[in-house]
């Protein structure tokens, strides 16, 4: 324990000056009188002890509060030491291929749904990072801009479906969007996942433009290519049928390579959640440890204690007074 004001503590030089005058006056008299013809009903000597007791106790609270009032706005306190853990976060873009060749039943239930769910068990395991959404097709937009909030995240992220935007397959526009998203961040490290099952035919910038954009601005791009080797199941208003799974992959690991990320091949639901566990691995979150003390306010003990003392002084007064001799 310490005190924040311990200079006041030299109040406590009062107590024993007021014991000093307690004691002098007691001695010495100083006291009220009265003219009577008889003394015998004051005769101290025939005073019950209790009487006498209770005369100077009194005095004692009086003290006592005085004294617990002094150290309570000397502001006692106590400190104890903690440690702090803080996390360096990563930024985060999930970049998630919206074509309508990914609603291919080569994943449980399709590829788009698999994604999802799999990218949201990723994200839940990344609490300390920011983390944004962007969609493409023959377009890309933001599904959800860089976010701590991870119940807003994973709520976006369950809204995304194929068809809402024109289709093909614009992997430069998915990746200079997903760039546009981190190129105003402050994070130590800037990441792109970037998932598609086909290949660049569409968009006003080409992937190695968009490649060349995330280097300048030192994004880390991985890719992963989503599809099962040959041919996948593909619905269709004439029943499900047999497509050839045509994925870039020279493209994609291109793009990794000249980034400094890593190019996966995911060919069903265990495989795609084994890589997004061997990036979770790899994008590690740098932690720091601080330490501070904590402070506990010690002042009220004190208070309370001055406050019963007082009451006691009070009572005391009261039983003195009505006592019998």
């Amino acid at each position: 324990m310490f005190f924040e004001y311990p200079k006041l503590l030299w109040l406590l030089t009062l107590i024993p000056l007021a014991i000093l005058v307690y004691v002098w006056r007691e001695i010495k008299g100083g006291h009220p009188y009265l003219t009577v013809s008889d003394i015998t009903p004051w005769n101290i000597e025939k005073q019950g002890l209790l009487k006498k007791i209770l005369r100077h106790l009194s005095f004692v609270f009086r003290c006592i509060a005085l004294a617990a009032l002094i150290v309570a706005i000397a502001r006692p306190r106590s400190a104890s030491e903690l440690e702090k853990v803080s996390t360096e976060g990563i930024d985060i873009v999930l970049g998630i291929d919206v074509s309508t060749s990914m609603l291919a039943m080569d994943f449980k239930p399709d590829r788009i749904n698999a994604a999802k769910q799999i990218a949201v068990e990723f994200v839940a395991q990344r609490p300390a990072d920011r983390m944004g959404v962007v969609v493409f097709a023959g377009e890309s937009y933001t599904q959800c801009p860089l976010t701590a909030d991870r119940q807003t995240l994973i709520n976006m992220m369950k809204e995304i479906q194929c068809g809402l935007i024109d289709d093909g397959t614009a992997i430069g526009n998915g990746i200079a969007t997903s760039v546009a998203r981190l190129k105003e961040s402050d994070a130590k490290s800037r990441v792109v996942i970037l998932l598609t099952d086909g290949v660049n035919n569409t968009g006003e910038i080409s992937p190695q433009m968009a490649t060349e954009i995330a280097k300048t601005y030192g994004v880390r791009i991985y890719t992963i290519g989503i599809g099962a080797m040959g041919e996948a199941p593909y619905p269709t208003p004439y029943g499900v049928q047999m497509v050839q799974v045509d994925i870039d992959e020279p493209l994609m690991k291109k793009i990794a390579e000249d980034t400094g990320g890593k190019y996966f091949r995911a060919t069903d639901n265990t495989k795609l959640a084994e890589i997004y566990a061997e990036i979770n691995k790899m994008e590690k979150t740098r932690t720091i440890v601080d330490s501070y003390p904590q402070y506990k306010e010690l002042f009220m003990r004190f208070a309370l204690l001055a406050l019963v003392a007082i009451l006691l002084e009070l009572l005391m007064r009261y039983f003195t007074r009505h006592l019998p001799y």
